[in-house]
């Protein structure tokens, strides 16, 4: 049987991985898909041969469409990144009648419904277990291994940036600014880190695991999304006293009400397993109403890790090269008539419990003016931390942690306590969620 032919759009870290584990393994992964796979052709902006073992074989273009309509090619996979030209290439190759798979985050999250109805129409398969959490397959456990369940909720710490430069905070004291200049240094974070560090990666992350545990269609624009730049090494410090760790969680859950999908900085219990996750290493939390918890752990970006997401994905599409498109597994997990309107919660009607830090004047009553502004709004308080002023200063941080609360209310009562004369510049509100069973 003659061999799958691949068209490879991009040869960077991802694309030249993908490469390599397929020329590498090519034996192991013929034996697993029943026939071999080949890289024909492959588009490329910098068309240096010598960069990649092995790549003298294929044909070499800088015109990624050339390759999308290359009549002999059977998949393409699309490592370009980014929103354009990638919809368009994928769209162009769906017309065209080829199965696609695609690392690209951010196109699935803005532009997955178009394509995977293109898809659909046209019979063909859209693969991006690659998009979300680099080598964990999580895609497929979700789909696939938790098929059984009524996914209650899941929660994930799925950008390696945002997790190095936290972890680096507890354990070394280091200042947010300190550490992601080393991230930088150390190709963990882009020059431009805004994607990474205010929540936008996991957000678009965060999109495509909730569309496919809870059967709804992908709707970036109403995740609510909030960044790690304005934790300090004094939160990460009092929420270990407390403890706690703060991590960058992505977290979405089920509630008759709609489903809520955030990304912010969490407090969690110092004992659960995923606040133990350092490093640039991701993970993810899922409960199931059968299964109960389960956590997938693994590196969330990088050239092998990721590669081997997108040659499984490759895998999974030969072998389904000939099947039905009737009985393929959904993209989204749900057959595509069957997907809930459940509407996504707005935050301010989402509950969580909250960390609050502010700076207060030292001297009598200030304390029980804040109490009294969070009673009167029916917030009650799990524990307070008061610490001495430093150096002879006027003022001295307290901290509050409360038990569950609407984000409405939550907004009114750090509204009311900041304009209160005894307390200094903002209040900062972390969020916390205890991740045990629900």
């Amino acid at each position: 049987m003659n061999p799958v032919k691949v068209g490879l759009l991009g040869l960077g870290t991802v694309g030249s991985g993908t490469f390599n584990v397929l020329n590498g393994n090519a034996t192991e992964i013929a034996r697993r898909a029943g026939r071999g796979i080949r890289v024909s052709h492959a588009a490329a902006r910098d068309l240096d041969r010598s960069t990649v073992p092995g790549i003298d074989a294929v044909d070499l273009t800088e015109d990624a469409f050339s390759v999308v309509d290359q009549p002999d090619v059977d998949i393409i996979v699309e490592l370009i990144g980014g929103y354009e030209p990638a919809r368009e290439l994928v769209l162009r190759a769906i017309a065209n009648g080829k199965h696609v798979v695609t690392a690209n985050k951010a196109l699935i999250a803005l532009h997955g419904n178009e394509i995977f109805s293109a898809a659909q129409d046209r019979g063909v398969m859209v693969a991006f277990e690659a998009a979300v959490a680099g080598g964990i397959p999580i895609i497929k456990a979700i789909r696939e291994g938790l098929a059984g369940n009524h996914i209650q909720w899941l929660a994930g710490i799925i950008n390696g940036t945002g997790n190095f430069i936290l972890s680096e905070m507890r354990d070394k004291g280091r200042d947010f600014a300190d550490v992601l200049a080393e991230a930088q240094q150390l190709g963990y974070a882009e020059a431009d880190p805004t994607f990474d560090v205010e929540g936008i990666d996991a957000a678009h992350k965060l999109t495509i695991m909730a569309s496919i545990a809870f059967g709804i269609p992908l709707q970036f624009d109403k995740t609510y999304t909030e960044g790690i730049s304005n934790i300090t090494r004094e939160d990460v410090g009092y929420a270990e006293e407390l403890g706690y760790r703060i991590k960058h969680l992505g977290f979405s859950r089920r509630t008759e009400q709609g489903i809520e999908l955030r990304v912010h900085p969490t407090l969690i219990p110092e004992r659960r397993l995923i606040a133990n996750v350092d490093g640039v290493m991701n993970a993810v939390l899922i409960h199931g109403d059968a299964v109960g918890p389960t956590l997938y752990y693994g590196a969330g970006a990088g050239s092998k890790p990721t590669a081997s997401a997108v040659v499984a994905d490759i895998v999974d599409v030969v072998r389904m090269l000939t099947s039905d498109p009737e009985n393929r597994v959904p993209h989204l997990a749900f057959q595509p008539d069957a997907l809930s309107d459940l509407p996504i919660l707005p935050m301010e009607d989402v509950q969580t419990a909250c960390y609050l830090r502010m700076c207060a004047a030292d001297r009598p009553g200030v304390l029980a003016d804040v109490t009294r502004i969070l009673g009167e709004r029916g917030i009650s308080i799990e524990a307070i931390l008061q610490k001495e002023p430093i150096d002879g200063a006027t003022d001295l941080p307290v901290i509050i942690l409360t038990h569950t609360v609407r984000e409405g209310q939550m907004n009114d009562a750090i509204a009311a306590i900041e304009a209160l004369d005894t307390i200094k510049d903002s209040v900062t509100r972390i969020r916390l969620e205890h991740l045990g069973r629900e």
